[in-house]
C-alpha cells in the first residue's frame, strides 16, 4: 500500500486490500494481460538496449548516427547495392521493421558459443581475441578512401599480435551455400589489408564462419587475401564515394534481385508496389505508414526541420506534440490544412480531399517537404 493510495500496491495497479493481499484473480489477470504487450516489450528492450550501452562505454550507439563523409567506408557495408549503401550511410528513413531479433542471435551465437568453442580448439600459447580495431586510409585515383571498423574474433599470440581472422554470420539454412558470399569476404578482406599496413608483421588468412540459426551447423571457407578481388573491393569503394561527392542517387546494384524484397529502403528505390521511385536520400514518403517507430524517431531527431507526415500522425497519435506534424495543403486553391482538422480516418488508399474543392476531388498533399526524385 502507499501513503497516496492504501488500496493500490506500491508501483503498482493491481488492487490490495486492506491486508495487503491481492485484489482478485481476474483483477490480476486482466492486469497482465493489460502490461504485457508488443509496445511494453519493445520500450523495455530499447531501454534495455540504451542502458547496456552506457554500461559498456558505447554511449555513441544510443540516438541516431550522423550521415558518413562519402570518403568513409565500413566494411561490413562493402560491395552491397550502392544505392543501398548510400540510403544507409546518409541516414535515410527505413521502411519497416529492424530484425532486431536477428541482431541478438549473431550476437548471442559469436559471444556465447563461438568465442568459448574457439579457445578448446586453437593451438596451445594461440589467444582468441573478441576484436580488432582497424582504421585506415587508401589512395586511389586521386580519391582518398578511409576504412574503419572492428573484426570479428581474431587468433593471437601472447603478445596480441594477429595471426588469423575470424567473420561469423549466421543465417536460416547453409543447404545451398557453396562458396562465402561477396560482401563477407570483401569485409574480411579490409580487415587482413588494414591489419597489414598498420602492422609490422603480416596477416593473409582468415575464416568465414557461417552458422545455422535452425540447426546450429556450421560451414566454414578459408578465405586467404588476393589482391584482384581486392581491387574490385576498392573501385566499388572508389564508385560510391564519387556518386555521394557529386550528390548522385547511385544505381540500384543488388547482387541478386530477391534481395530486393527484403531491403529496409525498396519502397523509395522504386522496388516495391507503391508510386515511388528513385527517391532522394531525405523526406518520408507521403501516404505511407509502414515505418517502425524507433527508426522514425531516430530519423526525426537526426533533422531538425523534420516532422511527421499527417499519414503518420494517425498511426504515432503520441508522437505529434514532440515532432509536430505537417499541414495539408490543396495544390488548386493552396489552401492549407491541420492534419487533425481534416475528415479523414487514415486510409491511404483513399486519401482526403480539400473540403473547399470538395465538389472536383482535388486531393490533399504535404505543404512542408516531400522528398524530392533524385536527378
Amino acid at each position: 500500500m502507499t501513503a497516496d493510495n492504501p488500496q493500490q500496491g506500491p508501483d503498482s495497479d493491481v488492487p490490495v486490500d486492506e491486508t495487503g493481499a491481492v485484489g482478485t484473480d481476474l483483477d490480476v489477470t486482466e492486469n497482465i494481460i493489460h502490461r504485457v504487450s508488443n509496445r511494453s516489450f519493445t520500450e523495455w528492450y530499447n531501454e534495455q538496449q540504451f542502458e547496456q550501452n552506457i554500461l559498456e562505454g558505447k554511449a555513441y550507439f544510443n540516438g541516431p548516427s550522423p550521415p558518413k563523409d562519402p570518403e568513409r567506408h565500413t566494411p561490413s557495408k562493402l560491395l552491397q547495392c550502392h544505392r543501398k549503401a548510400s540510403y544507409a550511410r546518409q541516414n535515410t528513413p527505413r521502411e519497416g521493421v529492424p530484425p532486431k531479433g536477428l541482431f541478438w542471435v549473431g550476437s548471442a551465437f559469436e559471444e556465447d558459443f563461438i568465442v568459448p568453442y574457439l579457445q578448446e580448439v586453437i593451438p596451445d600459447r594461440l589467444y582468441v581475441q573478441n576484436s580488432l580495431w582497424i582504421d585506415t586510409t587508401i589512395s586511389r585515383d586521386g580519391t582518398e578512401l578511409r576504412i574503419r571498423g572492428s573484426t570479428d574474433p581474431a587468433i593471437v599470440t601472447s603478445e596480441a599480435n594477429p595471426l588469423f581472422l575470424t567473420e561469423i554470420k549466421t543465417t536460416t539454412s547453409l543447404d545451398h551455400l557453396d562458396e562465402p558470399k561477396s560482401h563477407h569476404k570483401a569485409q574480411l578482406h579490409a580487415y587482413l589489408y588494414a591489419l597489414n599496413e598498420t602492422s609490422d608483421f603480416s596477416i593473409t588468412d582468415g575464416m568465414l564462419v557461417y552458422g545455422s540459426r535452425e540447426t546450429f551447423d556450421l560451414k566454414t571457407f578459408h578465405v586467404t587475401f588476393d589482391s584482384e578481388f581486392w581491387d574490385t573491393v576498392v573501385e566499388w569503394m572508389v564508385a560510391q564515394t564519387e556518386y555521394e561527392q557529386d550528390g548522385e542517387l547511385p544505381p540500384a546494384t543488388p547482387e541478386r534481385d530477391w534481395e530486393c524484397n527484403y531491403c529496409s529502403f525498396k519502397h523509395r528505390c522504386g522496388k516495391a508496389n507503391t508510386p515511388y521511385a528513385d527517391i532522394g536520400y531525405t523526406g518520408l514518403l507521403p501516404l505511407f505508414e509502414e515505418y517502425d517507430r524507433e527508426n522514425l524517431i531516430d530519423y526525426l531527431d537526426s533533422r531538425a526541420d523534420a516532422k511527421l507526415t499527417p499519414t503518420l500522425a494517425y498511426v504515432f497519435t503520441n508522437l505529434t506534440d514532440t515532432y509536430g506534424v505537417y499541414d495539408w495543403s490543396c495544390p488548386r486553391c493552396s489552401e492549407t490544412y491541420a492534419w487533425d482538422a481534416v475528415d479523414w480516418d487514415g486510409d491511404t488508399s483513399e486519401p482526403p480531399v480539400c473540403p473547399d474543392c470538395f465538389a472536383d476531388g482535388e486531393l490533399l498533399t504535404l505543404s512542408g517537404p516531400e522528398p524530392a526524385e533524385q536527378q
